[in-house]
């Protein structure tokens, strides 16, 4: 039997609160919820989850300041954040905090179960790449210790970008399309936001190449996609 699923639930409305503990309880999932930034901050990083659905609009300290805290302390947990903002520069600020996803109020509940399903199906144990090391540049790759170093250094990649740079090596040479990274990386078919991709590139460029402007591995084939070319 496979080990159930964890995830910390961090919302002021104690509506949605039931509501969304009701729902995911029911697909199987274990659920705990914290209502303030700091309670989430304290919860998520004594707490062994698989997942944060993290509200942005929270008393105290924001879904952003949560996720920038995290993420500087080295939790890696996947986040999908719950927002009433549509604005594309919020969405975009929450993906390049960390943030692994995103879906706005409101939503349907079926969305957002799918939402969870892609994030907790992306990051399996025991996967590995046909070559556990791999090397290109200053770049050294690990793949059964998921360690990335530069020059001897530990790259600091977030869990979301090391699955994607992994899937850009397994893949090396071929163009891929931002739909198929979508679908392979983050485990769904379609998404309205595709900018996603590009963020997260643009993030894994900024940790592994030279120059981000000009990548020499990472590049942009116009109009198609991105292919892995070290």
């Amino acid at each position: 039997m496979s080990e159930t699923k964890r995830i910390l639930l961090v919302e002021d409305e104690p509506g949605l609160v039931l509501t969304l503990t009701d729902r995911l309880t029911a697909e199987g999932y274990e659920l705990e919820a914290a209502t303030t930034g700091e309670d989430a901050l304290a919860k998520a990083s004594a707490g062994n989850f698989d997942l944060i659905v993290l509200d942005v609009m929270l008393p105290g300290k924001s879904g952003f300041d949560v996720c920038r805290e995290l993420r500087g302390d080295g939790v890696d947990t996947p986040i999908l954040f719950l927002t009433a903002r549509g604005e594309i520069a919020d969405k975009v600020l929450g993906l390049k905090l960390g943030g692994d996803d995103y879906l706005t109020k409101p939503f349907d509940m079926l969305e957002l179960t799918a939402r969870v399903d892609a994030l907790l199906r992306r990051s399996k144990p025991g996967e590995t790449s046909s070559s556990e090391r791999v090397r290109f540049g200053d770049i050294d790759v690990d793949f059964r210790k998921a360690e990335v170093t530069r020059a001897g250094e530990p790259c600091d990649l977030s869990a979301l970008e090391f699955k994607l740079l992994k899937y850009f090596i397994e893949n090396r040479g071929a163009t891929l399309s931002r739909d198929e990274l979508l679908n392979r990386v983050w485990g769904y078919e379609s998404m309205p936001y595709s900018r996603t991709v590009d963020v997260h590139v643009s993030g894994l460029r900024q940790k592994i190449e030279a120059n981000p402007s000009r990548p020499q591995f990472v590049v942009t084939v116009h109009r198609l996609g991105y292919k892995f070319v070290g």
